[in-house]
């Protein structure tokens, strides 16, 4: 366990790749065939490009952290492979292969390492965070995860089981970060969280489904159509999938649905309402479903706030769910396990009476 999770703080600590345009375009050139001009996209630990060519085609270049071990790079590219198999209709990427056929590739950057490349297909779509967000939406976004889970329901692959700090389900081991947090209330409030999942939900993981899954559903990832926003075009970035506690994938991203409402439950309850309407949660899921989304808000401060410092020239990015995930676990403090729950819980319940 040491060891894993050493390897998994690695891949947080890596400086992310960055070659220069040109030499991103010369790889994609010599290994694809193709040529286009290069954009860079955002990422926490790997340097992605946007290639576009000269018609229009596009895609995503990315280029793995040094630290990423090419049997999760596998997995990943394994698990795509699968939902284009078993749901072709699943609106994800699809891998491009190189010149000679292979999903994958290895390149020697400036400084001498060696690391993985890949291609995926470009999902053309809007953001869902830059679009207003409306019922209909969050119930879009909970069924289409359910379909995702189902479809990946029986996929297995030995890079699944890698490690990854951004695992709700074994948040204990960000135990050793609280301490980094200097504002004494905010520590507190963390610690408490901390020992809610310690307590409450620990405990009980072992006796919950588990698969592999997305981990990273969030309104960045979601591509909705620029003229209709409630219809979803695409599911993007899978870099955080592992094989997990299934109620680990509705809690975080239930996480991203406690802003923009005047009742932070609303959205969350409205999307894991469409979540449990396709894919229902057991008894025991739903119980310690809103704890771990507190959770996820308390693994994103905690993990935020240490990056943001040692990567000050990615401060924005690292940051950008940080003060929501603070405002979340205030809100949160104000209730008792069981408000929250049945709280979350309001569209399930509604379900069921009928």
């Amino acid at each position: 366990m040491v060891e894993n999770l050493a390897i998994a703080t690695a891949a947080l600590s890596t400086a992310v790749p960055n070659l220069a345009p040109d030499e991103v375009k010369a790889l994609v050139c010599r290994l694809y065939g193709i040529t286009g001009s290069v954009k860079s996209l955002a990422g926490e630990r790997d340097q992605n490009c946007r290639i576009e060519t000269a018609d229009g085609r596009r895609y995503v270049f990315k280029i793995s952290n040094p630290s990423e071990p090419v049997s999760v790079i596998d997995f990943q590219i394994a698990a795509l492979d699968h939902i284009a198999r078993v749901a072709p209709d699943q609106p994800v990427p699809r891998v491009v292969r190189t010149l000679d056929g292979r999903s994958r590739d290895t390149v020697t950057l400036p400084d001498g390492v060696e690391t993985t490349v890949r291609m995926l297909t470009y999902l053309d779509g809007t953001q869902i965070r830059e679009t207003p967000r409306t019922a209909t939406q969050r119930r879009a976004m909970g069924t289409v995860l359910a379909e995702l889970n189902l479809a990946l329901r029986d996929f297995w692959h030995p890079g699944a089981t890698h490690d990854l700090l951004w695992n709700v389900s074994t948040a204990h081991r960000l135990a050793d970060k609280l301490d980094a947090i200097v504002d004494a209330p905010r520590r507190a409030l963390a610690e408490s969280f901390m020992t809610r999942f310690t307590d409450h939900v620990l405990p009980r993981l072992a006796s919950v489904r588990a698969q592999v899954i997305h981990n990273d559903f969030h309104l960045y990832n979601v591509l909705v159509a620029p003229d209709d926003h409630e219809r979803i075009v695409g599911i993007i970035d899978f870099g955080d999938m592992l094989h997990a506690p299934l109620v680990g994938e509705v809690a975080t991203a239930a996480a991203f649905h406690t802003t923009g409402n005047a009742d932070p439950f609303e959205g969350a309850a409205q999307f894991v309402g469409a979540y449990h309407a396709t894919l229902p949660l057991t008894d025991i899921e739903q119980e310690i479903v809103a704890d771990l989304m507190a959770t996820r808000h308390l693994i994103t401060v905690l993990i935020s706030e240490w990056r943001a410092k040692r990567y000050p020239e990615n401060h924005d990015y690292i940051m950008r769910h940080n003060p929501a995930s603070w405002a979340a676990l205030a809100m949160m403090n104000a209730l008792s396990r069981d408000e929250a729950r049945d709280r979350l819980l309001a569209e399930v319940r509604k379900g069921e009476s009928r």
